[in-house]
């Protein structure tokens, strides 16, 4: 999908002369059609032999009964070895005990800041903890006016909010996967911190399409921190002006104690149990697993590698602004591995909105997401059920 699958044809002369009786179809679909595209493929029983899957469609797939298991294939392979693999990263792609994608390139979030604006605010150093990251925000603040915010977290992303309850040990959902966890108390600590930063006025209660120009806002120091993945690297790089270049960096989330967790995203190959090609799909799969080969792709594309022996590349050594997401990927958590995840998660910020904006109390948010997320698990609780009975 999307630029991963413009520039993947550029990797197959390579596998093509390693496999001279193997030749690759490469098909680039855009994402906004992959979903339905892979959906329909499966129904009507003709699937691709590998797929580039974004990662919270695994589970989907699996319940599909549509992805080959991979477990013994890994474990005797040369190629692959689990322990150069990111562990929070591995995991995504592990559903009810069994491996049904090899990582392929990685993402997360952490935070791009002004550098100059802490350091006016008094620290050389990213804070690392809650409580020195407010206090940070706080000073910033006292330095800007009414209408500029130390941090812009749009009130319509679903990240955030589930990034700091995965820092106090939120499993997001229980039982399994059949129930809401929204009015357990680690959920509520995660979700009482990301609102005291709205009720503090440290973040802007305004949504992305509030935002007419981040990368303005961001120069003219209207927002001194901003949360995104791996992609705005780039985007900094190419969108601020020259003024603004030396002055913005990036830093791991910071944890309730100390260094915290961010999500575990990216996407992964997954190999279809339909396919007619299983062992010449495994020996591409090998092949795109390659350092060197991920650390060719990275060039490519920019995208991160899974595997921390490619990160040894003078290009992602130097980095500066990619050192951050090497420490970062180190901490972290896969979302809940339900084929409901992407509903779920539009939920999240749905309900969240109308708490910063008042509408609702905290309680009662919390309350109308495990009613509706309840909803939502409804079948997943009648096949687990159905399941358990033969």
């Amino acid at each position: 999908m999307g630029r991963e699958g413009e520039v993947l044809s550029q990797l197959m002369p390579a596998f093509e002369r390693l496999h001279p009786e193997i030749s690759v179809d490469v098909q680039q679909i855009p994402w906004t059609a992959a979903h339905e595209k892979l959906l329909t493929a499966y129904v009507g029983e003709a699937t691709p032999d590998i797929a580039m899957l974004g990662n919270t469609w695994v589970p989907e797939f699996v319940a599909l009964d549509a992805l080959e298991p991979l477990d013994s294939l890994a474990s005797s392979s040369s190629v692959i070895r689990r322990d150069d693999f990111f562990d929070g990263i591995w995991k995504t792609n592990v559903v009810n005990g069994k491996t049904f994608g090899i990582p392929w390139y990685v993402d997360t979030r952490l935070i791009f800041y002004r550098t100059d604006l802490l350091a006016k605010a008094g620290y050389r150093e990213f804070p690392t903890t809650w409580a020195d990251w407010v206090a940070a925000m706080k000073k910033i603040k006292q330095q800007m006016s009414p209408n500029q915010f130390p941090l812009l977290m749009p009130t319509n992303e679903w990240p955030q909010p589930v990034i700091f309850a995965l820092n106090v040990g939120s499993s997001i959902l229980r039982d399994d996967g059949r129930y809401g966890a929204f009015e357990q108390p680690e959920f509520r600590r995660g979700f009482d911190f990301y609102m005291s930063l709205y009720r503090q006025r440290l973040a802007s209660p305004v949504s992305t399409a509030q935002v007419s120009n981040l990368f303005q806002e961001f120069e003219r120091g209207n927002i001194a921190m901003y949360i995104s993945g791996p992609w705005m690297i780039g985007e900094m790089k190419n969108r601020l002006d020259a003024a603004t270049q030396p002055n913005w960096m990036t830093a791991p989330i910071p944890g309730p104690n100390g260094p915290g967790a961010s999500l575990a995203g990216g996407s992964s190959l997954s190999l279809f149990v339909a396919s007619k090609h299983k062992k010449e799909a495994w020996l591409l799969m090998e092949y795109l697993s390659q350092p060197s080969v991920q650390t060719e792709f990275y060039h490519l594309t920019g995208d991160l590698p899974p595997r921390k022996s490619a990160w040894a590349d003078t290009a992602l050594a130097n980095n500066r602004y990619a050192r951050a997401f090497r420490e970062q990927l180190e901490r972290v958590v896969p979302t809940p591995q339900v084929p409901e995840w992407e509903e779920i998660a539009t939920t999240i910020f749905e309900h969240g909105e109308q708490a910063i904006r008042g509408v609702k109390t905290v309680d009662q948010t919390l309350a109308s997401l495990d009613q509706d997320v309840n909803a939502m698990l409804e079948k997943r609780r009648y096949l687990l059920a159905q399941a358990a009975q033969k």
